[in-house]
């Protein structure tokens, strides 16, 4: 656990006390403060009371007097598109509004750290698509390496919940949009964006709003490196934000679209070869074609980036394309749970939009595609030109008859993931993936994507009559 500093004898309200809200209530109570916690939900307040905290209801007038702070869960809404109703109290006092990733960044360091000969270092990863994936192939490479590391954010264990650092350590952040709207700190030694596409535009009122959100990772403290993404227009001008001139190597580019030139640091993939070049020179390559947990552009374009991070922290290329090869892959990420008479079974349910489920088509040639769910804002804008690998697909979701009628392939209707996964199986043949990439959110039918990807993988386990784990 990582105790909040600087809060010894204030009054901090926590509002949402799900993982991160609990992590942060007790980091908060190790500093000396005194925590006030609330969450809308019945279920929660009950769960921490077990943890020896009380509630008290930051709805009620005059909740926020002597209050010196509230800390906010990600997914509590403070703007847009209206900011609850606690957050809305909370401003209008003059309370301070944080999150606990602004907490993590301001109590990280400690002064242990003077004893120190080399210094911990803070990695966080952002971007529409591929942050997991990036983190977590980092987090693999670094220790796969010999290095002290630490999985956090976003994916693994909340910020305040891992351990004090000791010399030398990297501490690996995923973090949303959600996380680094809100955070008054955010200064990490490295920091990353992966892409961006339309997503959460609801929450950030609009693509500029939600842009803004991952860009204050960069703009607020200003990170010793930054890795970024150039293949989008949004991604170009954060590059040329942070840098002070062509050859400024302190900014990385990332691209799977093109060779990048010039005298500054760059790592492009093209045709599944990784390349590395620096003041104008070749300075590595990987061949990611033959890397089974690295599957497609898009995950090339996560290698890119954790190639990048770990060249900025003195990894060589050799080291680092070794991590790669025994790279397992995340859960529900382009992740191959099953191969049987020439038929590949991959679980993509983590590709919720549209963009998400357009580069995991891209990464196989014969698909029988389940896709359907709740659809996002956009619809299905951007498949147009990316359905030639798609021999049928099978559409699950409770609109999953309008949804098949505008996908513009052959289409199915099942509705459930049980009949779609033996029609597919069915007609499957050698050399076929029948892959799962919704391109939609879960909520219609699941409590999240992993529900549904679970969901995918134990009726294909079913159909083969065989563990997936064998």
């Amino acid at each position: 656990m990582i105790p909040v500093r600087g809060v010894d004898g204030q009054k901090v309200a926590v509002l949402g006390l799900g993982r991160s809200g609990l992590a942060a209530a007790i980091a908060l109570q190790a500093g000396g403060a005194e925590v006030l916690c609330w969450d809308d939900d019945l279920r929660a307040r009950e769960a921490v009371a077990v943890e020896g905290f009380d509630c008290t209801d930051l709805r009620r007038e005059g909740a926020f007097e002597g209050v010196d702070a509230l800390i906010v869960s990600p997914g509590i809404a403070h703007l847009y598109p209206a900011p609850h109703a606690v957050v809305k109290a909370a401003l209008r006092a003059g309370v301070v509004v944080d999150n606990d990733i602004g907490l993590f960044f301001r109590s990280f360091a400690t002064p242990e750290w003077d004893n120190f000969e080399v210094m911990p270092k803070v990695v966080a990863v952002t971007g529409s698509n591929g942050k997991s994936t990036t983190a977590a192939l980092l987090h693999h490479v670094l220790e796969a390496a010999g290095k002290s590391v630490q999985l956090a954010g976003n994916i693994g264990r909340g910020v305040l919940d891992i351990e004090p650092a000791i010399e030398g350590e990297v501490v690996v952040l995923e973090l949303s949009s959600y996380q680094t709207e809100l955070a008054r700190s955010l200064t990490p030694d490295v920091a990353v964006f992966t892409n961006l596409s339309p997503d959460h535009l609801d929450r950030h009122g609009g693509l500029g709003g939600y842009f803004a959100a991952k860009r204050r990772l960069f703009a607020e403290g200003g990170p010793d490196r930054a890795i970024i993404g150039v293949d989008e227009d949004e991604g170009a001008f954060l590059a040329g934000q942070m840098s002070e001139g062509p050859g400024d190597d302190r900014v990385m580019r990332v691209s799977v679209e093109r060779k990048l030139v010039g005298p500054g640091w760059q790592v492009f993939a093209r045709k599944g070869f990784l390349s590395e070049y620096r003041k104008g020179r070749q300075a590595g390559s990987i061949d990611l074609r033959g890397i089974k947990g690295l599957p497609g552009a898009h995950n090339h374009q996560n290698a890119c980036a954790a190639y990048g991070v770990a060249r900025t922290l003195g990894l060589a290329p050799r080291v680092i394309e070794a991590g790669f090869q025994s790279y397992p892959g995340l859960p529900h990420r382009s992740q191959v749970v099953a191969e049987a008479d020439g038929v590949t079974y991959v679980n993509d349910s983590k590709a919720t939009n549209v963009e998400a489920a357009v580069k995991a088509l891209s990464a196989f040639k014969r698909i029988r595609w389940i896709c359907g769910g709740l659809e996002k804002e956009g619809g299905l804008d951007g498949f147009e030109g990316a359905l030639g690998g798609v021999v049928k697909a099978y559409v699950i979701g409770r609109e999953a008859a309008s949804f098949a009628m505008r996908l513009g392939c052959e289409a199915e209707v099942c509705g459930e993931m049980g009949a779609a996964v033996e029609r597919a199986m069915e007609e499957a043949e050698a050399g076929d993936t029948v892959l799962l990439a919704p391109a939609t959110a879960s909520f219609d039918q699941y409590d999240n994507f992993e529900r549904r990807g679970e969901d995918f993988m134990a009726e294909v386990k079913a159909g083969l009559g065989y563990s997936l784990s064998n």
